[in-house]
């Protein structure tokens, strides 16, 4: 740029402002403009600086997108096959609960409850009362049993006594037939003899036969005696079956009178206990006792992770309840069928449209001992981890 040019572009100066510019403050004045003079120069430095900026800006770009395009997807892929050579060897489900053995506790006999001996949810041991059912028609019972078996021990001694009574009719019954027979002997004598008319022999010959039959008559009542008092008069009252037999009654109704008091079977956990004045049938629910022995926890695999899975194998597990915990134990059995083969209304697949669903099949895991964890309630949720063992390969390669 010439002189010419410069001073053409220059501004007309103002009169005025030249008297006045000695006497500005330079203190006051605000920023200045640059001049004609130093744009130039300043324009070469901003172009300098861009020149020194733009290839770092390229390097830049050029990591970038190596990184997008080479470097995350080959990281991907690693994560990829890593997570899939590691998905083979574990399987995990959470549809699993804790479960525990539950004894429904049931009256053996029928009657009204009077007394509830425990709390709600108190824990109870083996033989402990848990409630009691009102004794008093039991007790009636068994005083009819003792009066039927004293009832039968009178019949039996009666019996006896009938026996020798018949043994001694029938030596009086002899006695007669031996009478009659002499008699008869006698009138046939006489009669050979024409003493006596032919009707008199007829009524000795008739005193035989009755004297005969009342002698058969009695022994068949003697036989009927014996085989009442069970073949044997010498027998004891104790092996007779009409006394045994009230012998047993005696202990049934005794035995019923015992089982008023209804006790735990097992230690556990007593629930739903039955209110007083509550009628409780025989072999009917009345209560049900969770046991306080070590629980297990049940879980239902998909049946295609279960290809790999076999009793043995370790085991994790978590429960819901207590998430900062880990319970270990080990895979202690299948079930031999799904789930849906022990329901109440089996699938008829056989039948209508069908869609294919998966099954599942229970296992049991049988949790290790801990002297420390808290205690497990049946019903509570739980996640399963089972360690199977089996590594898949890729291109030869396994973790």
């Amino acid at each position: 740029m010439n002189d010419q040019t410069a001073t053409g572009l220059r501004r007309p100066e103002d009169p005025t402002a030249r008297e006045v510019a000695p006497q500005d403050d330079p203190h006051e004045r605000g920023p200045q403009r640059p001049s004609i003079d130093e744009a130039p120069a300043r324009a070469g430095a901003a172009a300098g600086s861009v020149d020194a900026v733009r290839p770092a800006t390229v390097r830049h770009r050029r990591a970038l997108r190596w990184t997008l395009l080479v470097v995350v997807p080959l990281v991907a892929l690693l994560v990829g096959a890593g997570a899939w050579l590691l998905g083979g060897r574990y399987v995990e489900t959470d549809n699993a609960f804790v479960k525990a053995d539950k004894v429904p506790v049931s009256a053996e006999v029928a009657g009204a409850v009077v007394q509830v001996l425990v709390r709600e949810n108190e824990v109870v041991r083996a033989g402990q009362p848990l409630f009691r059912l009102d004794p008093a028609p039991f007790r009636v019972a068994m005083s009819k049993a003792e009066a039927r078996l004293g009832e039968v021990r009178t019949d039996l001694a009666a019996m006896k006594a009938s026996y020798r009574e018949k043994q001694a009719q029938i030596e009086l019954a002899r006695t007669r037939l031996d009478f009659a027979r002499k008699e008869q002997a006698r009138q046939a004598d006489l009669a050979a003899r024409n003493f006596i008319s032919a009707s008199k022999l007829d009524d000795a010959r008739k005193s035989v036969d009755i004297a005969r039959q009342e002698l058969q008559a009695q022994q068949q009542d003697l036989q009927r005696v014996a085989a009442a008092l069970g073949g044997s008069i010498d027998l004891p009252l104790e092996s007779h079956p009409s006394y045994r037999a009230a012998l047993a009654e005696l202990a049934q109704a005794r035995l019923d009178l015992s089982r008023v008091e209804v006790r735990a079977s097992i230690d556990g956990t007593i629930s739903h206990l039955p209110k007083p004045g509550q009628f409780v049938g025989a072999g009917a629910t009345a209560a049900s006792l969770v046991a306080d022995a070590r629980p297990w926890v049940e879980a239902n695999f998909p049946e295609k992770d279960l290809t790999y899975v076999h009793p043995g194998q370790p085991v994790e597990v978590g429960i819901d309840t207590y998430p900062d915990r880990t319970w270990t134990g080990v895979v202690d059995s299948l079930s031999p069928a799904t789930g849906a083969e022990f329901s109440i209304l089996p699938a008829q697949n056989a039948s209508g449209n069908w869609v294919k669903v998966a099954q599942r099949v229970p296992l049991r895991v049988r949790l290790d001992a801990q002297s420390d964890a808290p205690r497990l309630r049946a019903g509570m949720s739980a996640t399963v981890r089972i360690d199977t063992g089996h590594r898949r390969e890729l291109f030869g390669f396994s973790f």
